[in-house]
């Protein structure tokens, strides 16, 4: 394949719901240029652009796949994108790296989920956005009607257009022509009608901007409008060099900008990560300004490190293709470099630059991985991490407190994807199981106890005996000292105090760490020759398993502050389920655009898997982010359960 100057590249991401015919079409396009000879199926698994060996057993697209097109001239950079929402950080990557985005719609199935969030995702992004309404060979089908419901949902931005442009079409464009351009507008309000010069870049600009949304109707199974689709890409998707000023740091942390410009300093953006089990990483980064060729040296900017491009090329799918070089505005790969990652920044080190990384959500969902066989936990961690490469949405954190290794994605598919790839890939087979609750005990009331440690054998014995108070405290724990008359010598307080900072990380009811509470020792009394620190160190755990347990333990959970997005329809849903996790509603925010935000405190144990309800409740339009705010005790009927259980587990 070779290098194309920048006004011949336009780089296009798909995006839709899943199912809605983005992979077929890029498939019906390389069929129409002759790169194919025949159109696959995702259902065969013979598609060029899902090649991995996880999407063709799935049968859908589980990441981002760039698959060029060259037709009349011009190299189309086609991103094909996942539909299902676990892959939503696919998305962001593709959109980062695109100057245009096409919205896939089902001619059979309509508008659905997945075309409202892409819709939103190229608003977010500000992208110049087409819609292309595909399967109209399927029967039942109303084209007009899947184009009414579109203008409905989306607003009168969206226009139907066909190449080439005249008649109705024409006409019902000239209005919103005119509004791309005060003078336009001014000659139409007089009844004067365009040049085709004027009307051409009146609707380039009005792409641009978004005010002017072009809709295309095709088949790519029979190809149908599928090389007119082409030409109108071709003729009004953007150029890179028309893309804003691409606004990044210099070397000293300063807002800096950089045009997608041929003739500038080289410097490209990594948008994805390839694990190729035969190459080895393979870097997929979008040129921003300049050219860059092989062998090349560039910067890691996050690194600050120099990489070298030793082998460059372009993908299509899993296919290699020569690349002698690369301009701005081109999407190019290369292999095995050593320190960059999805994110990174690499360009020319005497005009640094460092673009910003990919926004992927937070995490929504959290299961805890475990081993099915002894010893494979380093193999786990290891491969997670090389996972973590290829995908950056998801994150592996190693919980101290309840030893599980957790992994948290957006949802079950994404994180079965992950362990289908653990099994794959690197061997391992690992079971998910719920994480476990970071519960805490604590004491209600006070005790007066006494703890004596005294042994006695051949030669010197021990003895430590101590009098101490406990009650509770507002501080994670409080040691204080009130003795008199030397009943316990002073050289023996710290290893008092030692003790039972030693017994909170394992209370009397469940073994669970003990918070807020104060110890007073205040009497005690000792032995010439048989007290040391080790005798009034156990004495003090002695006093404190007694003192505990005298003055009203309680078990106490992590209490969560939730923020859901809530369409309007889903409200009366949403605050049920929250009233049945023992949550209490703390208000709510009407948000521009319809929906509310509802503000809400619940339990952590109710809230595992929040993100699978949560979808089911609102067909995925809802979504949640969620945050540690403070401990509160546990109702005496679950707290009987939560302690027999962890009983159970100790023995």
């Amino acid at each position: 394949m070779k290098g194309y100057t920048i006004d011949k590249i336009r780089n296009v991401a798909l995006v839709g719901h899943g199912g809605s015919g983005k992979t077929t079409l890029l498939e019906a396009a390389l069929f129409a240029t002759g790169v194919i000879n025949r159109i696959g199926r995702v259902e065969d698994g013979n598609t060029v652009s899902d090649n991995d060996k996880m999407e063709i057993d799935k049968g859908y697209s589980i990441s981002a796949s760039v698959v060029p097109v060259e037709y009349n001239k011009v190299k189309i950079n086609f991103i094909d994108t996942p539909g299902y929402f676990d892959f939503i950080g696919e998305v962001n990557s593709a959109l980062r790296a695109s100057e245009a985005a096409v919205i896939l719609v089902d001619a059979s199935s309509g508008i659905q989920v997945g075309t409202e969030k892409a819709w939103n995702s190229c608003k977010e992004y500000n992208l110049p956005t087409f819609v292309f309404i595909s399967k109209t060979d399927k029967e039942n089908v109303d084209v007009d009607q899947v184009i009414a419901d579109v203008q409905a949902k989306f607003g009168s931005t969206v226009v139907p257009l066909s190449e080439p442009i005249q008649g109705e079409v024409r006409e019902a464009l000239n209005e919103a022509v005119a509004e791309s351009d005060e003078a336009l507008l001014e000659k139409y309000f007089n009844g004067e009608t365009f040049t085709d010069e004027e009307f051409n870049l009146g609707l380039l600009k009005g792409i641009a901007s978004r005010s002017i949304v072009p809709l295309m109707v095709g088949c790519a199974m029979d190809g149908k409008g599928i090389k007119e689709f082409m030409d109108i890409l071709i003729k009004y998707a953007p150029d890179p060099s028309m893309h804003s000023d691409y606004i990044g740091v210099d070397g000293k942390g300063e807002e800096t900008s950089r045009k997608c410009d041929p003739s500038g300093p080289a410097s490209a953006f990594v948008f994805k990560t390839i694990a190729d089990p035969f190459v080895g990483k393979i870097s997929v980064m979008k040129v921003i300004s300049g050219k860059i060729t092989t062998g090349m040296e560039l910067y890691n900017a996050r690194m600050e490190k120099p990489e070298k491009m030793g082998s460059i090329f372009f993908l299509r799918g899993k296919t290699q293709g020569e690349a002698p070089f690369a301009v701005a505005g081109d999407i190019l790969a290369a292999s095995k470099l050593q320190h960059t990652q999805t994110g990174d920044t690499l360009c020319d080190k005497a005009n640094y630059i460092s673009y910003p990384r990919v926004a992927f959500p937070e995490p929504s969902l959290y299961m805890a991985v475990e081993p099915k066989a002894k010893g494979d936990e380093e193999k786990i961690n290891n491969g997670l991490h090389k996972l973590m490469e290829e995908d950056p949405s998801f994150c592996v954190v190693r919980n101290a407190e309840t030893h599980q290794t957790l992994i948290g994605g957006q949802g079950e598919i994404q994180i079965g994807i992950i362990t289908a790839k653990l099994r794959d890939r690197y061997g391992v087979q690992v079971e998910l199981v719920d994480q476990k609750i970071p519960y805490r005990e604590t004491i209600k009331g006070k005790s007066d106890v006494q703890g004596k440690h005294k042994k006695q054998s051949g030669g010197a014995g021990q003895y430590g005996d101590v009098h101490i108070r406990f009650s509770p405290s507002t501080e994670v724990f409080e040691f204080a000292e009130e003795l008199f008359g030397g009943s316990v010598p002073k050289n023996y307080v710290p290893a008092v105090e030692k003790g039972l900072r030693e017994s909170l990380d394992k209370g009397p009811l469940a073994g669970f760490p003990v918070v807020n509470v104060k110890a007073v020792l205040y009497d005690g009394s000792y032995h010439d020759v048989d007290s040391n620190e080790m005798a009034f160190k156990i004495a003090a755990t002695l006093a404190f398993k007694k003192g505990i347990a005298e003055a009203k333990p309680i078990l106490l959970e992590p209490v969560m502050h939730v923020k859901i997005l809530v369409p309007d329809e889903y409200m009366g849903d949403v605050m049920g389920d929250m009233n049945k996790r023992r949550g209490k509603i703390l208000g709510m925010e009407p948000q521009t655009g319809g929906g509310q935000l509802v503000v809400a405190e619940a339990p952590q144990a109710e809230m595992f898997k929040y993100a699978i309800t949560l979808r089911s409740m609102t067909q995925a339009r809802g979504s949640f982010t969620m945050a540690f705010e403070r401990y509160e005790e546990v109702p005496a009927h679950l707290a009987e359960k939560i302690i027999a259980d962890a009983k159970k587990d100790e023995e």
